[in-house]
């Protein structure tokens, strides 16, 4: 009986050792490195700017989700990152101007991919 049990435990042994996972590791260059330290410095910046006390109150009025679009500028490409990144820097460093051309831009960013649809279309 017990020489039944150690074959099984053996045989049970010998199936999962074939199923071991291997792990690949890759090195990856300077320029993908710099670039998602870039992006993450971007998203950093202009997660900053969205959290300001007026956007998320300008962007509740005009009924978008301040966590969604959280969750948006996470889902952007880099390149729109980047173009929302540079509007970002160029605005003033406050004044209703610099809130109002920000939210329009994350608004026209989020009906462009389709997660609000805040300008109806007819």
């Amino acid at each position: 009986m017990a020489s039944k049990i150690v074959a099984f435990v053996l045989s049970v042994a010998l199936v999962f050792a074939g199923t071991t996972s291997i792990a690949n590791a890759t090195l990856i260059s300077t320029q993908q490195a710099v670039a998602v330290d870039a992006r993450a410095q971007q998203e950093a910046q202009v997660r900053e700017a969205l959290a300001r006390e007026d956007v998320s109150r300008m962007m509740v009025e005009m009924g978008v989700d301040p966590a969604d679009v959280d969750s948006r500028v996470a889902s952007l490409s880099d390149a729109e990152l980047a173009e929302l990144h540079g509007q970002v820097e160029q605005l003033p460093a406050g004044g209703v101007l610099a809130v109002l051309g920000l939210v329009l831009v994350v608004l026209i960013v989020l009906e462009l991919t389709g997660t609000i649809d805040i300008f109806k279309r007819a």
